[in-house]
C-alpha cells in the first residue's frame, strides 16, 4: 500500500506504540486521526498535527463517540492498537470491573470499530486493517491472564476476518509485538524493544501488505511454537 494521501485512524494513538505508528504514518504523507483519554496527551497530539478525539474505548459509548466523530471520513487504514493489561492475580485481586474494561478495550472495541468502518472501507481502492495483538497471543504468561486471553481472542478473530475479506481490496494484518517500552510495561523487568522500532515494523507491514508481522523476539517465539506448542507454553507461562 502507498501510504501517502491515505486517511488513517490509530486507536491509543496518543502514547506508546500507537503514537509512534501515528507519527510514522504522518511522515509518509497520511492524514492521521488518533484517540485517547488523557486531555494533556490529546492536546499534544493536536499540536503535532493529528486529529485527536477523546474517546474511552473500554466502553460501547466511547466506541460510538469515535465512530460518530469520524462519520463521513474516507478511512483507508484502521490500526486497532489501544489496550490495557487487566488483573494479574486471580486469587488475590480478581477485579471484575477492571477485567470487563480490559476485555472490552482489547477485544470488543476492535470488533465494534471494524463493524462500523468496514462497509465504507470496502469501497476504497485499497485499505488496511491492523489488529495489534501480542506474542502472548501464541502462549500465555502467568502474570497476564486477562490480557493474554483477549489477545488470543483477537488473533483468532483476525484470522477469520482475513479469510472472509480475502476477495476484497482490504488487507488484514496482525501485528505481534514483543515486550515494548511503554507505560504499561514499566514494571516488566525483561528487555524491551523501543516503541519507535516496533511501530516501524508495523508501518512496513502496512506498506508491504503483510498478513502477519512478528516483531522482534516474537519471531523466536513463533519458531518455538511451530516446533512444539507445548514447549512454547512451558516457557512463556513463567515469563
Amino acid at each position: 500500500m502507498r501510504i501517502n494521501g491515505k486517511t488513517a485512524l490509530v486507536t491509543g494513538g496518543t502514547d506508546g506504540i500507537g503514537l509512534e505508528v501515528a507519527k510514522q504514518l504522518k511522515e509518509r504523507g497520511a492524514i492521521v486521526a488518533v484517540c485517547g483519554r488523557d486531555a494533556g496527551r490529546l492536546a499534544s497530539a493536536r499540536d503535532a498535527g493529528f486529529q485527536a478525539i477523546e474517546a474511552d474505548l473500554s466502553t460501547k459509548a466511547g466506541c460510538d463517540r469515535l465512530v460518530e466523530e469520524l462519520s463521513g471520513v474516507p478511512l483507508d487504514i484502521l490500526v486497532n492498537n489501544a489496550g490495557m493489561g487487566g488483573p494479574s492475580d486471580l486469587l488475590g485481586d480478581f477485579d471484575l470491573e477492571r477485567t470487563d474494561k480490559a476485555i472490552f478495550l482489547n477485544l470488543n472495541a476492535p470488533m465494534h470499530l471494524i463493524a462500523a468502518f468496514l462497509p465504507a472501507m470496502r469501497e476504497r481502492p485499497e485499505a488496511a486493517i491492523v489488529n495489534v495483538t501480542s506474542g502472548l497471543a501464541l502462549a500465555p504468561r502467568a502474570g497476564g491472564p486477562v490480557y493474554c486471553a483477549t489477545k488470543a481472542g483477537l488473533r483468532s478473530f483476525t484470522q477469520v476476518l482475513r479469510h472472509q475479506l480475502r476477495s476484497t481490496r482490504i488487507i488484514v494484518t496482525e501485528a505481534l509485538p514483543p515486550v515494548v517500552e511503554t507505560r504499561m510495561t514499566e514494571q516488566n523487568p525483561h528487555k524491551k524493544m523501543s516503541a519507535r522500532d516496533c511501530a516501524a515494523a508495523i508501518v512496513v507491514a502496512i506498506e508491504t501488505g503483510q498478513e502477519q508481522a512478528f516483531i522482534g523476539a516474537t519471531k523466536i517465539l513463533r519458531a518455538v511454537s511451530e516446533l512444539s506448542p507445548a514447549l512454547a507454553r512451558r516457557i512463556m507461562i513463567r515469563y
